[in-house]
């Protein structure tokens, strides 16, 4: 064997092992490689929250709640997009769910809680309570074992007691007048409407008043049936009510605008980023076309009231009264979660017939958003329409090319301040305590058997004046530490003496009797009985 083919034998072993070597140096650098790039695409394109919370859950030094985490953060996420984007955690979904659909399970009665007591104020017609025999007046002290007296109880442990799944039972305790022992009641839990409309009743001969408290599921059928109740009445004009009403289900909104506006009339419009712009035109003739429309509004008064305001002005289909709406024009999306939450994501904007935008800017955040209302008043535009402040100025067109306004809510036709001209010292302290209500519910208590013979407001405002109410109130509030001051009776007697009658007619009829007696001190209200007048008036003379 020569020495070349020796040293390839000898050499030929070390080789190998150095070229596996090598390949396997070279392949792991080069997985590495991958790896690191890999790792870096995914770091870069990863949701970070969903890493750090898994940092947090692997890494953390102490042990954590994520899903508390979780729950906690996502608020804090969406308040960087608009004032509308909400999250809706699973134990909020039911009651949110109740409020849309119109109704939700319970005993079914109107409570108040006076001196730590819960106090019957009314009970449902056609509810489980009535079918037992609970009547207004009626005191709840138990609820199944819990004492629900005396123990500091708040409005949310007594809902949370006697709201439940239909069909389930509940035991309440009740203490009445003329009862030395508690009354028991085994009550089984019903479905109990949450209307939509507060009231609907004839003001004049030819006026009927319409109040919608909100937009929900049945609200269009509560609205119909009000409205032809009024119409059978001999309503040849209407006053509808939206002051205060904060908006919801936009189908409600859209069917009860149609009932104003000839077909094919445009309610409203919506369009977003990924949204194509999508129109809602009336569908047919509305079987209210001809009738005299005016519209309450204030700053109260949003979303689903603002398209509706907004409609019936750019039609020119009536007048709209009061003050400047809230300006809540932003279109949400629902989207469940498996575990029964879900969140409310702003998808597009409302715009109005004219192409007005009713959203105001919430470009400053939402803590400035949500201040709006209190500017408004240092501003002074509560009192004076020359002091709004538009952040939009450009002029849109009704059908009939009035000029109107965009930028941040409905304008009314007719501006009428808030009245603050019945504030005394005296009011101001009554009011914080709660007490005209808390006066109003014990004497409607005590009185209840003679009351019950009169069924309209203008009967209790005769009685109650004949009564003195006014001055029954002072001696109870003097016995409480409060004296009324000549100055101030001057200044808020007439408000003081209206809502209490106003609210002991409540307790007695109902909504009808409030809203006649209250009426004598709506300045809107009265305003717009005024406009129609002189509308008639015109139309009379030519």
């Amino acid at each position: 064997m020569d020495k070349k083919t020796r040293r390839i034998i000898i050499w030929s072993p070390i080789v190998l092992v150095a070229a596996i070597s090598i390949g396997i140096y070279l392949g792991i650098s080069l997985q590495n490689q991958r790896q690191a790039v890999s790792r870096n695409i995914f770091l870069n394109n990863a949701n970070k929250i969903g890493l750090i919370l898994n940092l947090v859950e692997k890494n953390y030094v102490d042990t954590v709640d994520s899903k508390r985490i979780i729950e906690n953060g996502i608020p804090e996420i969406l308040k960087q997009l608009d004032p509308h984007t909400v999250y809706i955690p699973a134990k909020d979904m039911v009651e949110v769910s109740e409020e849309m659909a119109g109704n939700f399970s319970g005993i079914g009665v109107q409570f108040s809680i006076q001196n730590d007591t819960i106090m019957v104020i009314d009970v449902i017609s056609g509810g489980p309570s009535q079918k037992l025999g609970i009547r207004a007046g009626d005191r709840i002290v138990r609820v199944n074992d819990s004492i629900m007296a005396g123990v500091k109880v708040t409005n949310d442990k007594v809902l949370k007691k006697l709201r439940g799944v239909k069909g389930t039972k509940v035991k309440v305790g009740i203490a009445r007048k003329g009862f030395s022992d508690l009354i028991a009641f085994d009550i089984i839990r019903g479905e109990i409407p949450l209307n939509s409309v507060d009231v609907s009743y004839m003001i004049n001969a030819h006026t009927g008043f319409i109040k919608v408290g909100r937009f929900a599921e049945k609200t269009y059928d509560e609205f119909m049936t009000g409205v032809e109740k009024l119409d059978k009445a001999g309503a040849d004009q209407l006053v509808i009510d939206l002051r205060g009403n904060p908006g919801g289900y936009l189908g409600a909104v859209i069917s009860m605008v149609n009932e104003f506006l000839d077909m094919g009339e445009l309610v409203v419009y919506t369009e977003g980023r990924t949204q194509p712009k999508r129109s809602f035109n009336a569908e047919k003739k509305g079987a209210f076309f001809g009738k005299k429309v005016i519209v309450l509004v204030d700053e109260y008064s949003a979303s689903a009231s603002e398209i509706f305001a907004g409609a019936i002005q750019d039609n020119d289909r009536g007048t709209i009264i009061g003050r400047r709406t809230f300006g809540k024009g932003l279109v949400q999306e629902q989207v469940p979660f498996y575990d029964g939450s879900a969140i409310r994501l702003t998808v597009a904007r409302y715009y109005t017939p004219s192409g007005r935008c009713i959203q105001k800017s919430y470009k400053n955040g939402v803590e400035e958003y949500n201040g709006d209302i209190k500017r408004r008043y240092t501003h002074g535009e509560l009192e004076q329409k020359d002091s709004i402040r538009y952040a939009d100025t450009k002029k849109y067109y009704t059908r009939k090319n009035r000029v109107v306004y965009g930028g941040g809510g409905i304008m009314p036709d007719l501006f009428i301040a808030a009245d603050t001209s019945g504030m005394s010292p005296y009011y101001s302290k009554i009011v914080m305590q709660g007490l005209v209500y808390q006066y109003a519910f014990e004497f409607s208590d005590t009185h209840r058997a003679e009351l019950g013979q009169f069924k309209s407001g203008k009967d209790f405002e005769k009685y109650l004046t004949e009564k003195h109410i006014l001055s029954l109130f002072t001696d109870f509030t003097a016995k409480k530490g409060i004296i009324a001051d000549a100055k101030s009776l001057q200044l808020s007697g007439k408000i003081i003496e209206t809502q209490l009658m106003a609210y002991i007619a409540r307790n007695l009829v109902g909504e009808v009797g409030f809203y006649e007696v209250i009426s004598n001190i709506d300045n809107t209200l009265l305003e717009a009985l005024k406009a129609l007048e002189t509308k008639n008036k015109l139309v009379k003379s030519n």
